[in-house]
């Protein structure tokens, strides 16, 4: 009998120093990989650069049979794949980017036992055999990168990562250890349940990284953000990524830096292939001093050297802002972390929350719609954009993209792709008909009989066949449609040929008879809303920034102060006029109202006020202050700054002011403008949270 050891820990350290070059493991990762060498789920959340992928690469070299790592990045499985085999270890990937030759040929290496990682993207299990295949070759770990794609609670979530429990059940239930850099306890719990996890051991490490300095510039629009960029990459030297939001602001933020005579990138998912690698190996390379990028840049890219992460735009999580944050000082030297942060970044992120997740009203809107519209088969025959324009109301097409994904998960609608093989077909003779006139035999009733082990009970009311999926000596236009067209011809059924487009299922069903849910829609639409109000209450934090930061992940190790945040050192960060490019001096020669402060960052130098940092419930009564100087100035029909400038009612909703004497002394508030204003806006000042009043 054969008695199969578990690799032992020594073991594991001899094979990190032998082939990868390490003395020791980090942190955290000596605990994973225990665990997975001793047969345990394991939950690994380390931060950014903190060596998630040792935590399986290790142990795949020293267990029997192959390890299958489930990674959702393409631009990721090449690096790593290049990578190891550079240190002459056996690995390959399995994604889109391979023909079904190449693909099967490393199917093939690891049956042979050629391989020992086999990287495979989430969607390669959607369809054919895979897991089926792989189980047969023997899968000793399943390990599941990026895992808070799996959580709807999670700042990246994946419907294919839902399947991921099955699959691994497809595989034999294998250990499994999954990895990610960011997960509160919520999403932490989620990935346990999702995958079905066996009492995991959970392996957490730290998230504070301490060589990071944060920092948050307060401006009001992309010219004074502009601005503070080209004063940021001026005043701190060394590699940068700064982050846009959109694919149009990438370009135009990097004309910016051109401008500024600063050499920079564009990165973005429209780019082709080619131009991608171009730009991306141009900044490795160091060719270029920056990288303007969407977020679809930098998972997975090992570059230590990075000192200055920029975000041009206020991200959607602050998940999503620490993960993009991370990519700076992964050597562990001091590198600085800078927000551009305006109060209307949030509405962008509103916007795209309401595409991803629509009000129910409006699918039920664009539904009826559809049924309206929709030929005698269900067909459809336009777009998003036709509906867009043709439903009452401001609805963008963005918005009805949204709401038909909704349909189309519910089964409610399907979208088909053009095929001569589809037809549509209606069963128009009764049963007693078909049994009388056609007998229990013959080639026209097995049709039949396939038609409705098909579509079910639905092929009385039409439905679309797709006739190459029929059983075979049936299958095949050649064969089905002629005999198809004879019983058309008898008036048995009605067909017509099947072309692509939105097809509902059955227009005459009401919306109500459909299984949509309706609860988790809603529950994902609060919880994006929620993360982006955290965001931005980061944004505002008056605190300790690295606390705020670390208590959000749940880190015990978050303490009330450091020497790594603009709030804990003091530093108050301002946007000055003779920063903005191409900017004309203002009269008195654009004198700076800023000096610089240790560390290269800016400081108040004069008793004129810097820029008011709010808080969440001052922004909350900034808006309702903003909202009555709207009211008097439609009244008076004058301009709203006519009333009280933006700075004033800052002013006045940070210091809260209780009586006219201490309005009054707030600036940009005179004694006219106190007569005629000043009670009125004590009014919703009062109105406002109890907080601590002047």
């Amino acid at each position: 009998m054969d008695l199969v050891t578990t690799p032992t820990l020594d073991e594991a350290r001899a094979v990190l120093r032998a082939r990868f070059g390490y003395d020791d493991f980090r942190p955290g990762q000596e605990r994973a990989v225990r665990a997975v060498l001793g047969g345990r789920d394991t939950l690994v959340i380390l931060p950014t650069g903190g060596g998630k992928s040792l935590c399986y690469q290790v142990p795949a070299l020293l267990l029997p049979g192959l390890t299958v790592v489930v990674s959702p990045l393409i631009s990721l499985m090449k690096d790593q794949v290049d990578a190891l085999t550079a240190r002459g270890l056996p690995a390959a990937f399995v994604n889109s980017t391979l023909t079904s030759a190449q693909a099967a040929g490393r199917f093939q290496q690891a049956a042979r036992g050629e391989l020992k990682l086999l990287y495979v993207a989430p969607e390669r299990f959607d369809f054919g055999n895979t897991a089926e295949r792989l189980r047969e070759i023997g899968v000793s770990l399943l390990a599941i990168d990026e895992a808070h794609c799996i959580s709807e609670w999670g700042h990246d979530f994946r419907p294919s990562y839902l399947r991921m429990r099955r699959v691994r059940e497809a595989l034999g239930d294998p250990v499994t250890l999954a990895l990610t850099a960011t997960a509160t306890r919520e999403v932490r719990e989620d990935i346990t349940a999702q995958l079905a996890l066996d009492r995991p051991e959970t392996v957490i490490t730290g998230f504070d990284r301490t060589n990071l300095h944060y920092h948050v510039v307060p401006v009001k629009n992309d010219a004074e953000k502009d601005a503070a960029l080209a004063d940021v990459l001026a005043r701190h030297a060394g590699q940068a990524v700064v982050y846009a939001a959109t694919r149009k602001s990438v370009e135009r933020v990097t004309q910016v830096l051109a401008r500024s005579h600063i050499p920079a990138v564009a990165y973005h998912a429209g780019l082709d292939d080619g131009h991608r690698h171009e730009v991306q190996d141009a900044f490795m390379a160091e060719q270029v001093r920056a990288i303007v990028a969407t977020n679809a840049f930098g998972m997975g890219i090992d570059k230590p050297n990075v000192r200055l992460v920029v975000h041009h735009a206020m991200p959607g999580s602050l998940e999503a802002y620490y993960q993009e944050a991370g990519r700076a000082g992964r050597d562990g030297l001091q590198s600085e972390v800078f927000l551009l942060h305006s109060f209307p970044d949030r509405f962008t992120h509103e916007f795209f929350i309401k595409g991803a997740y629509p009000e129910r009203d409006l699918v039920e809107r664009v539904y009826e719609r559809l049924r309206r519209d929709a030929d005698g088969t269900g067909l459809v025959g336009y777009g998003a954009e036709e509906l867009a324009v043709a439903l009452p109301g401001k609805v963008s097409a963005r918005e009805v993209e949204s709401a038909m994904r909704v349909l189309a998960g519910a089964e409610v609608l399907r979208v088909e792709q053009d095929s001569p093989s589809r037809v549509f077909v209606r069963l128009l003779a009764t049963p007693e008909r078909i049994r009388r006139e056609l007998g229990g035999a013959g080639i026209e009733v097995e049709l039949l009989r396939a038609l409705w082990r098909v579509a079910g009970r639905q092929i009385e009311s039409g439905a679309v066949v797709d006739l190459d999926a029929l059983p075979p000596g049936l299958a095949g236009g050649a064969t089905a449609l002629p005999v198809l067209e004879a019983l058309q011809s008898r008036q048995f059924v009605h067909v017509e040929r099947a072309g692509g487009g939105t097809r509902l299922v059955d227009p005459r069903r009401a919306l109500a008879r459909f299984d949509v849910d309706w609860a988790t829609l809603d529950r994902r639409r609060r919880a994006e809303l929620s993360k982006l109000r955290t965001m931005q209450d980061y944004a505002y934090h008056t605190g300790c920034r690295r606390h705020f930061v670390l208590r959000y992940f749940g880190d015990p190790a978050a303490s009330n102060a450091c020497t790594g945040c603009d709030n804990c050192l003091g530093i108050r960060h301002e946007v000055r006029a003779t920063q903005l490019p191409n900017a004309a001096p203002k009269p008195g020669g654009g004198r700076s109202r800023a000096r610089s402060a240790p560390g290269g960052a800016t400081a108040p130098a004069s008793p004129e006020p810097a820029e008011l940092v709010l808080g969440p419930e001052d922004a909350a009564l900034f808006g309702a202050l903003r909202a009555l100087r709207g009211e008097i100035a439609r009244a008076e029909q004058v301009p709203a700054y006519v009333v009280f400038p933006d700075r004033t009612l800052a002013e006045l909703a940070l210091r809260r002011p209780r009586t006219l004497a201490t309005m009054g002394a707030i600036r940009g508030i005179g004694p006219a403008k106190l007569e005629k204003y000043g009670a009125r806006f004590l009014e919703a000042i009062a109105a406002g949270a109890g907080t601590e009043a002047a």
